[in-house]
This record gives C-alpha cells, structure tokens and sequence, in this order.
C-alpha cells in the first residue's frame, strides 16, 4: 500500500524558497495596511481638531457680540454702540442675487458640455475657461468688474459687488454640474430614450433627477466660496457706515465690515469683526444643514 507524500511544511522547504518570499510580502502588506490606516486616523483627528478649535475660537470670540443691536443698528463710530445691520443686508442682497443668477447659468453650461456637446473645439475652451476660473485669485475678479463696471459708471455699487460674485459663483457649479451629471448612468437615459421621451425631457427628469444631491452640493460650495469674499467687494461695492438697501451706491458687506473692523485699536469693532465672522459662518452652516435635511427628505442622499 502506497503512502501520500505529506504536504511541504515551511520546515522541509528550502531557504529563499517562494513560500517564505511569499510570507514576507503578506507581512509587509499587514504593516503597510496597518501604518497606512493609522496615518489615516491621525490625519483625521488633526483635520476635526482644527476644524472645531476654529468654530469654538469663533463661539467664544464673536458670541460675546451677539445683541439685539447687533441685528437692529447700522455701522457706527467706535463707542457709540452701533451693529451689523447695514452690512448684514447688504451680504444678503448681493450673495443671494449672485446664487440666484450664478445657479441656473451654472447648470445650464454644465448640462451643455456634459449632455448636448462633449468634445470639440469649443467645448474644451469653455471648460478650459471655467477650471481655470476656479483657481483665478479673487481680487483679480474685482479689479475686472472695477474696470469694466465701476470706472465707466463713475461710482462704487451694490450692482457691481454682485456681478463680481456671480463670476466667482459660476464656475463651481459648472464644474460640478457636469461631474455629477456624466456619474449617471447611461442605462438610464437609453431606458427613457426607449420610452420615446425627447432628450429635453431625459435631461430635466432622469439626469438632473438624479444628480440633484451632488449639484446641490456644488452650489453650497459655490455660496460658502462668495460669503466670505473680501477683495472682490474692495474694488466693487466698497461698503457703507450707512443704512442703504440700493444696489445702484455703495453697500456695505460683512466681509468688509471685517476686514475694516478686524485691524482698529478700537475694542467695540474687533468685537464686531468677531461677530461678523460668526454670523457667517453660522449662516453657511445653516443653509448647508437645510439644504442636506431638504435631500434626504425627497430622497436625493442616502
């Protein structure tokens, strides 16, 4: 009666052979793994602690400011107790007159290089164009719509101020218009093309349909980028001590009311710089809270 040989043990394999190379490289992509995931933790804790180290700074410095006159008086000489009204509106007017022109322009020249037209000549410009405007520094944008708005008319304006946002505005949305788009699938459109709907229809309710979760999240992006901006009011509306809701003068912005408040010698304005900064970054937090709560309820973000 014949005996198997019994199987190779790592004892009865010669040295250097493949089972032991193999073995060394299994451990070494155990403690790749490990180092790796490791280094991903510690990078995450740094990210969340900083990121909640700058909301508590902004809790504890800017909520000291918080009043009713605050939200009730203009901008005043230091010490006589003014507020963030004027600015506050003048923020809202602008960044949402900018969302609300930016936002469907936006879409719709993502929808063209995703949906109607995706190589050519001009296609690529145009996209060429936008990415690059996604990095272009802000003040430059100012110092255009300055040139072109501003020195022709003769005088800073709120109108000007929303015209430099909105070019800040649209290419992120573009550009993420046309990303989330090109993520559905193609099995979707050919499933409505086959029902005999037009190409107009498949766009408006199966493409956009759903990518709404991701465009929605481009344009939050899109408004947190213009609320905070600073330069481009500089050279556009400029600001105003005044109470003043014409977009055709000079209108005052929380940026900056900052930017102006933040470097005084005066205690009563860095408090209300303190408090600028709060307010908006509690409000681009709250509209992005609002909107996330908006798509999970219809269903757009699992």
């Amino acid at each position: 009666m014949v005996t198997p040989n019994p199987a190779p043990t790592q004892a009865s394999m010669p040295a250097g052979s493949g089972w032991q190379r193999g073995g060394a490289q299994a451990i070494r992509r155990r403690i790749t793994d490990r180092a790796v995931g490791v280094a991903c933790i510690i990078a995450t804790v740094v990210v969340v602690y900083l990121l909640f180290s700058i909301l508590w700074t902004l809790i504890v410095r800017g909520g000291a400011g918080l009043s009713w006159p605050t939200f009730t008086h203009s901008t005043a000489a230091p010490g006589t107790g003014g507020g963030l009204a004027n600015a506050i509106v003048g923020s809202l007017e602008q960044t949402g007159l900018a969302a609300l022109i930016g936002t469907p322009l936006g879409m719709m020249a993502g929808v063209y290089l995703s949906e109607f037209s995706r190589d050519g000549r001009i296609v690529s410009l145009v996209r060429f164009v936008s990415d690059m405007m996604l990095s272009v520094p802000s003040i430059l944008v100012g110092l255009f719509v300055y040139l072109i708005f501003v020195e022709p008319a003769g005088h800073f304006s709120g109108w000007a101020g929303m015209f430099a946002l909105t070019i800040l505005f649209i290419p992120v949305v573009v550009r993420t218009t046309e990303d989330m788009l090109r993520l559905v699938p193609r099995a979707m459109r050919e499933a409505a093309y086959a029902l005999g709907a037009p190409k107009w229809r498949v766009i408006l309710s199966i493409c956009l349909r759903a990518a709404r979760g991701g465009i929605m999240t481009g344009v939050l992006l899109a408004l947190a980028r213009i609320s905070g901006e600073t330069a481009p009011l500089l050279f556009t509306s400029l600001g105003n001590l005044n109470w003043s809701t014409s977009l055709n003068a000079p209108m005052a912005s929380l940026p900056v009311t900052i930017y102006q408040y933040a470097g005084s010698a005066y205690d009563d304005w860095v408090q209300m710089a303190w408090t600028g900064a709060l307010l908006i970054t509690a409000a681009v937090l709250a509209t992005s809270i609002l909107a996330r709560w908006w798509l999970l309820r219809n269903g757009s973000v699992k």
